[in-house]
């Protein structure tokens, strides 16, 4: 089992900024992709951006050019910086990681990140 803790989330103006953090702890070996969700309220849950180890990072179009997502392989954590929030942004964000070979799926409990205009 993976464990996943988010931290960082909060309240913003628009226009400001913020930075998410993922802490992965438990059995963290072969993690393969690690990344961000978002849910707003009666939305779906939608993938921000991930990274696999190793790999390039991918973004949702509309987060490409504010969001910046890195990863630490050896801390197993990953964190996502995000600058110039608007109040689309707003939403509940859960961190994600994923074992490709076995399908294995884990989810944090998510951190608000409220975006006032």
């Amino acid at each position: 089992q993976v464990q996943l803790v988010e931290s960082g989330g909060g309240l913003v103006q628009a226009g400001g900024s913020l930075k998410l953090s993922c802490a992965a702890s438990g059995s963290t070996f072969s993690i393969d992709d690690m990344g961000w969700y978002r849910q707003a309220p009666a939305k779906q849950r939608e993938l921000v951006a991930s990274i696999r180890r190793g790999g390039s990072p991918f973004y949702t179009d509309s987060v490409k050019g504010r969001f910046t997502i890195s990863r630490d392989n050896v801390k197993d954590a990953v964190s996502l910086q995000m600058n110039n929030l608007k109040p689309e942004d707003t939403a509940v964000y859960y961190c994600n990681a994923r074992r490709f070979a076995s399908g294995q799926i884990y989810w944090g409990r998510g951190t608000q990140v409220t975006v006032s205009s």
